[in-house]
């Protein structure tokens, strides 16, 4: 098998800014797409806690109007941009008392904003294929991106390399297990990567039977054992097909072979990922499982801050368990293999279906094994294209959602 070097982080190394010449004069101006979810709640939090160094320039959501408002009033950013138009109103008035702030409304608003000349990085925190279109608009706008919205990697991995190469964008993932990567090859050059050792919680149905797994309820999965995470996120945990899509993203950020990945199930979550190399070399990222960790190094790279919170403890940790994953009894992972082995517009077709069906469990339209099922078919019967342009994963995305759509009312 052949080895590769790694590709994205080397462009990261070229371009990131240097921290260490940034005066109090030189603020970060940081762009949050999806302000008030999980990743983008807990930014807001690391920025407010080194307010010396960062600045809210932009806050977006898509329906959060009275979440968003809050944000802007503690922040004070240039702008803010509702996804949802019909919101728009309603967060005009909740931001009456803040004319200095300029209030958008659409998916073109955000395509501009992330495009604003004072914006040095924009953080992809919005969920799902939505966020593809404006990361785009910031990665040839030149602003450096912190990567926390996967499908835009699941859906146009090579897409937004061949951009972030173009316009010399640096991409920093927020995930934790790619940032657990990321930090584990800092330093390493170009030593090719033999393995990538991607670690799982999971989730909450680990244990579980077939049998059992049949049976589940929504409140039963979103109780997931390490993480707190948005809804979308914590379904797909507990389905796998979360790190489904981690491993696609891991194969476009770190230019490796699928193959070259390994699922790791870790259910103490403390080590979050890590990277062996051709000597047998193994390096590890461990921690407490705190979101605010990766962000803070997307933004802070290469320099460490410090960061408040619970620190990590090994004479506390007991032990360390790793087991393979289950590929019969999380069937979406093994979809999502199949999806990185087909290539082309498959993994977007995926990406897709898997919306579709995390929404139908979410509103009581399906159960959790039919989420497998349904992807399953919509594998089969959408559009495979080997070679996709932007334009066919547009018409990718919509035929996949519409057919998964149908299948889930049959």
């Amino acid at each position: 098998m052949a080895r590769k070097k790694w590709a994205i982080p080397i462009i990261i190394c070229t371009f990131a800014p240097d921290f260490g010449k940034m005066t109090m004069k030189e603020k970060r101006q940081i762009a949050i797409l999806g302000s008030t979810g999980s990743i983008g709640t807990q930014a807001l939090q690391v920025i407010a806690e080194h307010s010396e160094l960062y600045e809210v320039y932009c806050l977006t959501a898509n329906n959060k109007v009275e979440l968003l408002a809050k944000q802007a009033h503690q922040f004070k950013p240039a702008a803010v941009v509702i996804a949802n138009e019909q919101r728009y109103d309603e967060l005009r008035a909740l931001m009456s008392d803040l004319p200095d702030v300029k209030v958008y409304a659409g998916a073109q608003a955000l395509n501009e904003i992330v495009e604003a000349g004072p914006i040095d990085m924009v953080l992809t925190a919005m969920v799902g294929f939505a966020g593809l279109n404006p990361t785009i608009h910031a990665i040839k706008a030149g602003k450096a991106i912190a990567l926390a919205n996967k499908e835009t990697l699941v859906v146009a991995g090579e897409l937004i390399l061949q951009l972030a190469q173009q316009y010399h964008t640096p991409i920093l993932p927020v995930d934790s297990e790619h940032s657990a990567i990321f930090q584990s090859l800092v330093g390493e050059d170009e030593n090719p990567i033999e393995k990538i050792l991607l670690t799982a919680s999971g989730g909450p149905f680990r244990l579980k039977t077939m049998e059992e797994i049949a049976h589940v309820t929504k409140a039963d999965a979103l109780r997931h054992p390490t993480w707190d995470m948005g809804a979308k996120i914590t379904i797909d945990s507990a389905s796998m097909m979360n790190k489904g899509f981690e491993v696609i993203e891991a194969k476009w950020l770190f230019g490796v072979d699928a193959r070259q990945i390994q699922v790791l199930v870790h259910p103490q979550s403390i080590v979050h990922s890590a990277v062996e190399f051709q000597d047998g070399s193994v390096k590890a990222q461990l921690g407490v499982p705190d979101m605010r960790l990766p962000i803070q190094y997307a933004f802070s790279f290469p320099r460490r801050l410090p960061l408040s919170g619970d620190k990590l403890d090994l004479l506390k940790a007991q032990h360390l368990e790793f087991f393979e994953p289950d590929l019969k009894k999380f069937r979406c992972l093994a979809l999502a293999f199949e999806a990185i082995d087909r290539g082309g517009n498959m993994p977007c077709i995926v990406n897709a279906a898997n919306e579709i069906v995390n929404r139908g469990f979410l509103d009581d339209k399906c159960g959790f094994l039919q989420m497998g099922d349904i992807i399953a078919e919509t594998m089969q019967r959408a559009t495979f294209d080997k070679n996709p342009t932007y334009e066919t994963y547009i018409a990718s995305d919509a035929e996949a959602r519409r057919i998964a759509t149908e299948l889930m009312k049959n």
